[in-house]
């Protein structure tokens, strides 16, 4: 399971916990201010042409300024991937550089990846001081293994004390794969997300300190920084999110909201998140004046059936996109289901991310591996942010439960659908 922010914070420095508490003093309310494009540093790979004119073209679409473009080498190869070892030597530390020799921090508050720069990275090494530990979690674990399989044979044995050992044999097996680096790996900018703390746990995921509501340990939010990404099949594609973005910003994002629950019942997860489906589509009829398009039970929106599709959220077909939709300039959606956007830059991929992008979308969000359930945004909580005028990082960073795990946002970050009057 995570740590909480407490124990993350306590295995920060001494050094940096003073920092953090004083930043906390000073700027109480920097979290409530609204994005400004000086306050985003564009992440781009300086040995691909393509990534470079793209975070110089951000630059001038949104004035941002050209100083804000951070160049890394990180390889001539289009690759999606990148070791951990590399991406500490190759992201983490030139970004930290950055922050400590222009005085970042509090500043930025935005990084923006673009095409170019990997998407995952790969899981950490073993823990190899904890090899003894481990031997000796693995000799319990085999012994609790072998009574679960005489529980599961004995028909006499009662329910409960199968499942009592089979949770047993779960945690040993959860605390084994921690020492072995398993579920170590996530999408690049989830991790980037804490690329400002000095040390956190790389198993698992992180809370995000920036959600709404969230525990605020003593500024751990000032350290967060928001991330999104320019990216999809192809250059081109990564480049017309903008566009599209800004073209929806001037002529007011019009359309119809297409939700898609399953009609789930109970207290299960499942249900939690299907329910939330159903809220954004009420909230959508009483609060908004788009049309709304339902789909209520396990069957999905058939092929063709959204026409003019301005929103859009629903689930479950696993890495199967069904092409649905017509979208309209400036449409935001995202499909609940894993490994949406594993294959992020192929134009023959059938995941939703890939898909919806290649179809017209102007902005996304998807995981890179298995995320579970839990690590998606609210969908009422999310799209109710964007209606209030949150822009689009500052909507999914509000509601994203999770950083230093799976899901990546794809669009432009200052993207504001629904601007309000200040």
């Amino acid at each position: 399971m995570c740590d909480s922010a407490e124990k993350l914070f306590s295995r920060c420095t001494r050094a940096t916990r003073i920092g953090l508490a004083v930043l906390a003093l000073l700027v109480p309310s920097e979290r409530t201010l609204a994005l400004e494009p000086q306050e985003i540093l564009i992440i781009a790979n300086g040995h691909i042409a393509e990534s470079v004119e793209i975070a110089r073209y951000y630059c001038q679409a949104r004035e941002v300024p050209k100083a804000n473009i951070l160049s890394l080498p990180l390889g001539p190869k289009l690759s999606e991937t990148i070791s951990r070892r590399d991406y500490e030597r190759l992201l983490v530390e030139p970004i930290r550089e950055e922050f400590d020799t222009r005085q970042l921090i509090g500043k930025i508050k935005c990084l923006l990846t673009v095409y170019g720069v990997p998407i995952k990275v790969g899981p950490r090494g073993a823990l190899t001081e904890q090899a003894d530990a481990r031997q000796k979690l693995q000799a319990v674990a085999e012994q609790v293994k072998t009574k679960v399989e005489q529980l599961k044979q004995d028909g006499s044995t009662p329910s409960s004390d199968y499942e009592q050992a089979n949770r047993q044999l779960t945690q040993l097996q959860g605390a084994i794969a921690r020492i072995d680096g398993g579920q170590s790996h996530a999408s690049v900018d989830s991790e980037l997300s804490m690329v400002l703390f000095d040390s956190y746990e790389l198993y698992q995921w992180q809370p995000n300190a920036l959600k709404k509501n969230a525990d605020d340990f003593l500024g751990l939010a000032s350290r967060t920084l928001m991330v999104s990404r320019l990216d999809g099949p192809g250059e081109t594609i990564a480049r017309g999110l903008v566009d599209k973005a800004m073209a929806a910003e001037k002529a007011g994002l019009r359309g119809t909201a297409c939700i898609d629950s399953r009609g789930i019942q109970g207290k299960s997860l499942y249900a939690q998140y299907d329910q939330s489906l159903r809220d954004l589509a009420m909230f959508i009829r009483e609060e908004t004046d788009l049309p709304v398009q339902e789909e209520q039970t396990g069957t999905l929106f058939a092929p063709g059936t959204c026409p003019g599709a301005a929103l859009y959220c629903g689930w479950y077909s696993l890495t199967k996109y069904v092409d649905a939709f017509d979208f309209v300039e400036g449409a935001i959606g995202y499909h609940i289901a894993s490994f949406e956007a594993a294959n992020l830059r192929d134009p023959n991929s059938s995941q939703w991310c890939p898909a919806m992008l290649k179809d017209g979308i102007t902005a996304t969000l998807g995981p890179v591996a298995e995320p579970y359930l839990h690590a998606f945004p609210d969908p009422r909580a999310f799209f109710e942010e964007l209606w209030e005028g949150l822009c689009l990082v500052e909507a999914y960073y509000h509601t994203n439960p999770l950083n230093s795990w799976q899901l990546v946002l794809i669009g432009d970050p200052l993207y504001r659908p629904f601007k309000k009057p200040s």
